[in-house]
């Protein structure tokens, strides 16, 4: 091979590996992983943020009452960053992995259409459907004779609320204590009228729509704990085409009480036509919250 052409393809190689050698001093950034976004958020992202009617906050709740943890969600009102100094009522919805988008959401047009207050809406939710990791039917109902394995721990569940939940939901937000709402619907009605029964101060309102009263339906016709306040309100709903069944204990439960005085929360029985055991649960939550606000077909807009 002719030393011109030697020469030169010696150059041309020391040149390639010169250039695949990082110049001294300087470090190679790393590889970017292909799930690593290309800038970073300006802020914390909270879940649900970019819905705008479900726009508020979330946090992991371990609780050493029941030995579990909870996915608590929150709904923030409508100008909440903006009115610094106002008080909220708070609603808590139990079974919030299924009602918590469903009626937080609505609350936002409960303000629009029927006026209603802006509310904190928090929504206690297991993280799933698999019972392995739902204990609704272990939380939300009463020991009973009646009852099968997997049940019974109401008792521990309104220990939760009141000792872990609403102490902490009223330490990180601007909620009213003196108008704390709770719904719920099905078991979730079950636990709403327990919880009447046994720290009837716990909340001003309770919304229990189509609650079931079995097992354990001996329970709900024993003497309520006694109140301090005299404010208090339990609206029961049951929708006519409900589960006969359901439908049957409501009207019985209801014409027991509704003669009787000195009970700890004025009572009120919303028959909704039409409605079904779950579906219905919207109506359900308006006709309660309209009730409890003191709102008549005639007051509020249609």
């Amino acid at each position: 091979m002719p030393a011109y052409r030697s020469s030169a393809l010696f150059m041309a190689l020391t040149w390639l590996v010169t250039a695949a050698q990082p110049a001294a001093g300087i470090t190679e950034p790393p590889e970017m992983p292909t799930n690593t976004p290309l800038t970073k958020p300006a802020e914390k992202v909270v879940p649900l943020n970019h819905l705008p009617a479900l726009r508020g906050d979330y946090f992991k709740l371990h609780s050493e009452t029941v030995g579990r943890a909870f996915h608590i969600y929150i709904r923030l009102p409508e100008g909440y960053d903006s009115n610094a100094d106002t008080q909220y009522p708070v609603v808590y919805l139990l079974d919030g992995d299924s009602l918590f988008p469903i009626l937080a959401a609505n609350h936002l047009f409960l303000t629009y259409d029927d006026q209603l207050p802006e509310a904190i809406v928090v929504g206690i939710a297991y993280g799933g459907f698999a019972p392995e990791i739902n204990k609704r039917h272990l939380d939300f109902t009463p020991g009973a004779a009646d009852g099968v394995a997997g049940e019974g721990a109401a008792a521990l569940f309104v220990q939760f609320l009141k000792h872990d939940l609403l102490p902490e939901v009223e330490s990180r937000y601007r909620a009213d204590a003196s108008r704390r709402v709770l719904f719920g619907q099905s078991r979730g009605g079950t636990m709403v009228l327990y919880s009447a029964f046994t720290e009837p101060d716990l909340f001003w309102g309770r919304i229990a729509s189509n609650p079931a009263f079995r097992p354990g339906s001996e329970f709900f016709y024993t003497t309520p704990a006694s109140a301090s306040r005299n404010d208090l309100h339990l609206m029961v709903t049951s929708g006519t085409a409900d589960r006969p069944q359901l439908v049957a204990d409501a009207r019985a439960w209801f014409a027991h009480w509704q003669s009787l005085d000195k009970l700890p929360w004025q009572l009120e029985l919303k028959v909704i036509e039409g409605g079904t055991h779950a579906a219905d649960s919207p109506a359900s939550y308006r006709s309660g919250l309209r009730w409890l606000f003191q709102l008549t077909t005639e007051q509020a807009p249609q």
